[in-house]
């Protein structure tokens, strides 16, 4: 359940810990078939607990009693589980085509040789450094600051664009979503978000001084002295520092109207008067752009400042830091190690690291996505199994119809822009309709760090390729195999992998309450996001555009402040509070999910009166409901990595994602029999939609 970023189609190995490698610890095998959990599992459930209670602990205690963090894991999940168990048929299947040396196609022959590539260790920690050298030497041959522009263009697209400095690819304008144009936007910071810089608290010091003693360590890796290294990596903190000043919130970066900047090359120049953008935009095979949207104008104002105010030796101390950074992941196990040991022990308590062939089928995901999707969609995800997702996803949107009209607080001039906005959402199910073509991405079956390399380069130019050209509406921004789903506000459409279309989240053995409580709940949930707070701002056509009475306007956000008031009083981890304005949308995509989820399964209903009386495992058909929509939340956290998505996640945390949606739904209450007082009643409910 996640509404993705716009602005960041980010890189593979953009994510700290994501494709850290390490040796095989207890032998595990591929699959070839999906184990089986029912959409409802009974004993997830703790019937000690008092659902009127606390109803998180109800619906999830006993998952949560047997579901401990595994050691390669920051958190757990079952989400977490199914994409674990999708990510070992995945492995199953390429390790198959890895294996086979006759009668694979095309693209069976990419995906089996970047696999098999990626599984060598021997080879890759026999190549040690090397792979880092031809960058290291672009650096190094620098003779003043004015050929940064050259390099840069050299630099991100094959290591990753936003950790040098800034980012810089295309995206749908703003303004008029059938034309793609090019963005430039913030970047450059090492740590997870720019408050890890500012604040002032004693753990974010003590975060801070580990980073700059694992930049040191890698400098040492790179044959630094740990004198010069230490004062190499105080650099890179300064320079990091100075850029985290000038970036905006997490909370500003919801707000479209603050990440749009559009202009032409003569003002992004004036932006940065250090720094060529004709110069870099020819390097990078982009000569004629002209038109850019600036989504943080301050932030380049100051990477322009930083060019005036380093010499050329920090600017090159501040690139090599961000190769190794970069590529760490892909490298021999002396990069890759004290890498895991900062971003993902330090920052976010995991204590081992994923067993390789994990790290491997992640990566082919990442870099291959649709090639590797084409052959999960091809086992997993039958044309019943997309025919019964389109069905119920077609009775939710009937409800938020039904729901829309029935708004007292909406004028019906703002109705019916609601209206044709809904009528023109379109419905992605499973898997695109037309598959990527990877054929200008060259992979060698012996070169595992080179295939990272030219994956990225790949990306980029796909990227880059799209600026003026028509725009293509089918195109999908999340791999087959995921298990998780996403709207996106400029195509106005809604996506639901076939990795997420599976049991438990979807189970087409399950009777009908716990499937519209759990994936009817999760359709609800990304169609809400295109009138969420953000969403909302856009209009049938994509386009940034108010389409809102000032009066109803004013009567969404009174009622969006309640749910910030409410979120804002639960507590993550230690005494850290929900950032209930970075939340929002997703607080306010959870309840509105569930009451379409609720609506539609009481229209399913009405022609099965027979199910819809029939109690099962001593539970009424509302209440299976509801547990089905709780469980797909069940988790566990480690303590460390709440402190970071507290900071970092739009999402609220698994127990209030369940207890802070049922507290406002009356229908909860009278399946449960809650009394007036009990905590989960509440004397004021929240509602948008």
């Amino acid at each position: 359940m996640h509404q993705l970023t716009r602005l960041a189609l980010a890189s593979t190995l953009a994510c700290g810990a994501a494709f850290a490698f390490a040796q095989s610890t207890a032998p595990e095998r591929p699959a070839t078939t999906f184990p089986y959990t029912p959409g409802l599992d009974v004993n997830a459930m703790d019937k000690t607990a008092d659902p009127c209670v606390d109803f998180y602990q109800y619906a999830c205690g006993g998952w949560m009693k047997n579901n401990p963090v595994p050691s390669d894991q920051a958190r757990w999940s079952v989400y977490s589980k199914l994409a674990q168990d999708n990510q070992r048929y995945l492995w199953g299947i390429l390790d198959s085509l890895a294996q086979q040396k006759a009668g694979r196609n095309a693209t069976q022959q990419k995906i089996g040789d970047y696999f098999g590539a990626c599984m060598d260790e021997g080879a890759i920690a026999k190549s040690g450094a090397a792979p880092l050298q031809p960058f290291l030497d672009q650096i190094e041959g620098m003779a003043s600051t004015r050929e940064l522009p050259r390099v840069l263009a050299s630099l991100q697209p094959a290591l990753s664009s936003e950790d040098f400095f800034f980012g810089f690819s295309s995206n749908q304008d703003f303004g008029d979503s059938t034309r793609v144009i090019a963005f430039a936007s913030g970047g450059g910071l090492g740590l997870p978000d720019r408050d890890y810089y500012l604040k002032t608290d004693k753990r974010s010091k003590d975060i801070r001084a580990k980073y700059e003693a694992h930049i040191a360590t890698m400098f040492g890796l790179l044959g630094e002295a740990p004198a010069v290294a230490k004062r190499s990596a105080a650099t890179v903190m300064r320079i990091e520092t100075a850029l985290a000043q000038a970036s905006l919130t997490r909370v500003d970066k919801r707000d479209p109207y603050k990440l749009f900047h559009k202009t032409d090359l003569k003002g992004l120049q004036a932006m940065t008067p250090g720094f060529d953008w004709k110069t870099y935009l020819g390097a990078l095979g982009q000569p004629d752009l002209k038109t850019f949207n600036v989504t943080e104008p301050k932030f380049f104002k100051a990477f322009g400042k930083q060019l005036r105010s380093n010499d050329l030796a920090a600017i090159k101390t501040y690139l090599r830091w961000h190769t190794v950074k970069s590529l760490a992941l892909a490298l021999a196990p002396q990069f890759d190690q004290p890498h895991f040991a900062f971003f993902s022990q330090t920052l976010r308590g995991v204590e081992k690291q994923k067993p390789r062939w994990k790290r491997c089928v992640e990566l082919v995901d990442g870099q291959l996505g649709e090639a590797l999707g084409q052959e999960f969609a091809n086992r997993a995800f039958s044309p019943e199994l997309k025919a019964k997702s389109l069905h119920m996803t077609r009775q939710v949107e009937e409800a938020m119809a039904k729901d829309i009209d029935s708004l007292d607080w909406m004028s019906p001039d703002t109705k019916k822009r609601a209206r044709e906005k809904l009528d023109t959402i379109v419905n992605k199910i499973g898997y695109p309709d037309t598959w990527r073509d990877y054929s200008a991405f060259e992979v060698r079956a012996d070169d595992f760090t080179g295939n990272v390399v030219r994956g990225m380069q790949f990306e980029t130019r796909r990227q880059l390729a799209k600026i003026g050209k028509p725009l293509d509406r089918s195109e999908w921004l999340m791999t087959p195999p995921t298990v998780n789903a996403y709207f996106n506000p400029q195509m106005n459409d809604i996506n639901f992998p076939a990795g997420v279309l599976q049991p438990p989240l979807f189970d087409p053995k399950m009777d009908d309450a716990p499937n519209y409580g759990n994936t009817g709940g999760t359709i609800g949930h990304e169609l809400t996001h295109a009138f969420d707070d953000e969403g909302r701002q856009f209009d049938a056509k994509g386009n940034l555009k108010d389409w809102w009475t000032k009066k109803d306007g004013k009567e969404f956000t009174d009622r969006a402040q309640c749910i910030v008031d409410q979120y804002a009083g639960y507590t993550v981890v230690d005494d850290i509070k929900i950032n209930s304005k970075l939340t929002l949308g997703e607080d306010v995509a959870d309840l509105g999910g569930l009451i379409l989820g609720w609506m539609a399964w009481k229209t399913q209903m009405a022609s099965m009166p027979q199910q819809a009386q029939a109690a099962r495992d001593g539970l009424s058909p509302e209440q299976r409901f509801f547990v089905g929509y709780a469980q797909w939340a069940c988790e566990n956290d480690r303590p460390e990595n709440l402190r970071v998505t507290a900071m970092t996640d739009p999402h609220s945390p698994g127990k209030y994602r369940v207890n802070g949606v049922v507290i406002n739904m009356p229908e909860f209450e009278k399946a449960f029999a809650c009394k007036p007082g009990q905590p989960m009643t509440a004397v004021k409910r929240c509602r948008v939609w």
